[in-house]
């Protein structure tokens, strides 16, 4: 049955009536009164509501505390012990949930339940719930979104961190294991060498397998090899137990097994009758069984990584983050900017100027932003050290210098005037090839410095459009105006240290996509709170909301309760005197 309070009530007997004004005070001032004046009343209680029955069962727990318990559990990286007892003993905790009295029980198992709730409904419930908290703080903070900046920040789950040989015998292990509970007759026929040399524990697998001997060079050649000839014994186990299960029906819909094949086509090929390790498998692979979803990075390592979009206006009294997308950790940067944009244009948080690295300035992704009206500013690849390059650009002629028609990619004029014999675009290539006149081009200044070169009698000049706007991009980029134009993109390095610092986005302590994307949208939302909290004008809102006007209003309206109630008291005792008189 359904237990849901509307936050927005008001009650007979409010909690916050029976604070002293010091605590009153403290609570109004910190994230957890924001949480109750503002973020409690838009989290989706009603639609946790629609896993339970609204007449039969016993009660839930009230289902908008839950619901802020959940998040407030990722943000302040409580632990499940840690919530509970949040819960049931922290008082501030308690005023911001709106719970009080004998409702504020809770176990662990209870945690849980309401966590694979929120894991099983459709993840855009949690977007929601962050798109909700993004837009009520940027609205009740008056911030000005038209400028953002846009990073990514690698995350790690919780999961342990392998070789290529160490993860195919863990994935092994995991398999047997299975066999050995569900089948152990068919564990008992395998071959003894292969169950042996997967018994050990996870952390001591291979530890007792003989190392290359020798000194220096040629202990590392022996290791070397020992080591390839390992990798290889426990290709052919792959393989060996993939022929001998692949017909069984009890393992084919198994996790373990699918993960057993997968693991091998990754990691291994079959050439004619042959196994052998591929050489190179690239960053969308499997990097561990427990977390099937995790992929690699080159320059991060293993895990998962989330693009954070961020106003960054300077009059802006502090900054939220306004579009969050968690990917694997293999997923290029290049690749983000559309769905930035596109969950930045359902929001209606568009900016008009967006800065970001080198990693996101492709000029595909510069021309996707301007026909939806945003300027991408980012420095071009190859041209993102300006300082070393300013000399050198300054020097010589570019494409930028030339006079062109941007509708048909024709050239008007050259850097010194003249005009051309001929500029004609080919729109199957798109590729536009000019002819300069000979006497124009011959005796020129510019012949040194200019892009133009002779073949045979002529003097021609190949362009394409997008050649012609890297050209312009990187004549902008070299002067002083770009530079403090794009110096306030570092900014997002500093969010992005303190919100793994603040909430554990660094290291979560969960794994697989469900619950890691969960936690990532959770601790970007109470780093958002966090803030709120810091913006006078949303906590002038939160006094008004929650201390009835100002505080001197609210340190009246105390002593004036406190005069009634002694006022009370007093008629009591003289009525109790009149009537034993």
């Amino acid at each position: 049955m359904r237990t849901i309070n509307d936050p927005a009530q008001s009650v007979m007997f409010d909690p916050l009536e029976k604070l002293s004004p010091t605590h009153l005070r403290s609570f109004i001032n910190s994230p957890e009164g924001l949480f109750r004046a503002a973020i409690l009343a838009i989290l989706p209680a009603k639609e946790l509501a629609k896993n339970f029955c609204p007449t039969e069962g016993a009660p839930t727990k009230e289902l908008y505390s839950m619901a802020g318990l959940m998040l407030m559990m990722e943000y302040h990286d409580w632990t499940v012990e840690e919530a509970v007892n949040a819960y049931m003993w922290n008082g501030k905790i308690q005023l911001a949930l709106n719970i009080y009295g004998a409702s504020c029980t809770l176990s662990e198992r209870t945690i849980y339940r309401y966590l694979k709730i929120f894991v099983d409904n459709d993840e855009h419930l949690l977007q929601k719930a962050l798109d909700d908290i993004t837009k009520t703080l940027i609205e009740l903070s008056g911030i000005n979104t038209q400028q953002q900046r846009v990073d990514s920040t690698h995350v790690f789950s919780n999961m342990a961190t392998f070789g290529r040989t160490r993860l195919m015998g863990v994935t092994i292990k995991r398999f047997l294991t299975q066999v050995i509970r569900h089948d152990p007759e068919a564990y008992a026929a395998l071959d003894e060498d292969l169950k042996k040399r997967y018994q050990p524990s996870q952390g001591k697998l291979f530890a007792d397998t003989a190392k290359g001997k020798g000194r220096g060079k040629a202990k590392e050649q022996n290791q070397e090899e020992h080591y390839r000839l390992l990798r290889q014994t426990v290709a052919e186990d792959m393989l060996h137990l993939i022929g001998i299960f692949e017909s069984h029906d009890r393992f084919q819909s198994a996790s373990t097994f699918k993960a057993l094949v997968q693991v091998f086509h990754e990691q291994c090929e079959i050439i004619g009758d042959a196994v052998q390790v591929r050489k190179k498998t690239g960053g969308s692979v499997i990097q561990n069984p427990s977390d099937l979803e995790a992929t690699y990075d080159g320059h991060k390592g293993v895990g998962y990584q989330v693009q954070l979009a961020e106003t960054c206006d300077v009059e802006n009294e502090v900054q939220f983050i306004t579009a969050v997308i968690p990917e694997t950790a293999a997923e290029s940067d290049m690749a983000a900017v559309v769905p930035v944009l596109e969950a930045l244009e359902k929001n209606d948080l568009l900016p008009t100027e967006l800065l970001a690295d080198a990693g996101y300035g492709s000029d595909k992704n510069i021309e996707t932003a301007d026909e939806k009206g945003v300027e991408l500013v980012s420095p071009t690849k190859g041209n993102a050290d300006l300082s070393a390059k300013e000399e050198t650009i300054a020097e010589s002629l570019t494409l930028d210098d030339f006079v062109v028609d941007e509708a048909s990619e024709e050239v008007v004029g050259c850097p010194a005037g003249h005009a051309p014999e001929s500029s004609v675009h080919d729109e199957t290539t798109g590729k536009t090839k000019t002819v300069m006149p000979q006497e124009a081009c011959s005796g020129c200044a510019f012949s040194g410095a200019c892009p133009i070169r002779r073949v045979g009698e002529k003097f021609t000049l190949t362009h394409t459009g997008k050649e012609r706007r890297l050209a312009c991009r990187r004549r902008e980029e070299s002067t002083e105006v770009f530079r403090k134009r794009y110096a306030r993109r570092s900014g997002i390095e500093a969010t992005n240290s303190g919100i793994k610092e603040v909430t554990g986005l660094r290291r979560l302590r969960v794994r697989g996509s469900p619950r890691v994307y969960m936690s990532i949208w959770f601790k970007v939302a109470g780093w958002n709170i966090r803030r709120g909290a810091a913006c006078s004008r949303v906590m002038e809102m939160v006094r008004q909301r929650l201390g009835g006007g100002s505080f001197g209003d609210t340190l009246g309206n105390f002593w004036l309760r406190r005069r009634v109630y002694l006022e009370c008291v007093v008629i009591s005792v003289n009525f109790a005197q009149k009537l034993t008189a």
